[in-house]
């Protein structure tokens, strides 16, 4: 149900608590973005005639979880996009890795290159033509029987840029096929989930700090919120 999805609304945002495999918008399979469902659910729950305007602001992975932003106005759609452009909206991940020996914190600072043809980030330890500057934080949080629990900042908001800086460190995100997990999930997914938004309301000019609980349907997220 949408309704149990949308965890914060105003009359110029509206942000959503993304489950494994949906599309944050439409690409070429086909499939119903969440794009649409919002949109569809809106026009139904408040009676709307024509179209409804709904614009993303960013984008998360599909196999990801986690928070993704949704503008309900033109206005309000360009100052976020201007706004996440200048990294003045904080993302704060939660991903789940192999109980590998790590720093318990570390800022990783690697240059990414999307390889186009198999959507991936090739990953190079110094800056190389055509590759974009990578960075984030991690803390390990929480250890877990065989996992740990890593926090995430994001510096900057590369193309796969936490799958594939995790996995050049020696532990790629649990279910993460792609980039080096040895086993995939259930649910196709990955245990990689945009956990918390923290920004100044481009309208109101409040601050807004929204929290999404993990997916309650996978037993080791259950474990990292217990």
């Amino acid at each position: 149900m949408m309704e149990e999805q949308i965890v914060y609304e105003d009359n110029h945002l509206l942000v959503v608590n993304k489950k494994v495999g949906q599309l944050v918008q439409g690409d070429k399979t086909g499939d119903e973005s969440l794009l649409e469902s919002i949109k569809n659910f809106i026009k139904k729950r408040d009676n709307k005639p024509g179209n409804v305007f709904l614009g993303l602001v960013h984008r998360i992975d599909r196999p990801t979880s986690g928070l993704v932003i949704y503008a309900k106005t033109s206005k309000a759609l360009s100052r976020l996009t201007q706004m996440v452009k200048n990294r003045e909206v904080k993302k704060t991940y939660w991903a789940v890795v192999a109980k590998e020996m790590i720093p318990k914190t570390q800022r990783l600072v690697h240059y990414l290159k999307k390889n186009e043809k198999n959507n991936k980030a090739i990953v190079f330890p110094k800056a190389t033509d055509g590759a974009k500057e990578a960075i984030l934080t991690y803390n390990v949080i929480k250890t877990l029987d065989n996992y740990l629990l890593l926090e995430i900042d994001l510096e900057t908001g590369r193309h796969h840029q936490i799958r594939a800086q995790l996995s050049k460190t020696g532990v790629p995100i649990k279910g993460d096929l792609k980039y080096g997990s040895p086993r995939s999930n259930p649910d196709g997914g990955i245990n990689l989930h945009a956990r918390k938004l923290e920004f100044i309301h481009p309208v109101t000019k409040e601050k807004v700090e929204i929290v999404a609980p993990v997916p309650q349907n996978d037993a080791i997220w259950r474990a990292c919120e217990d």
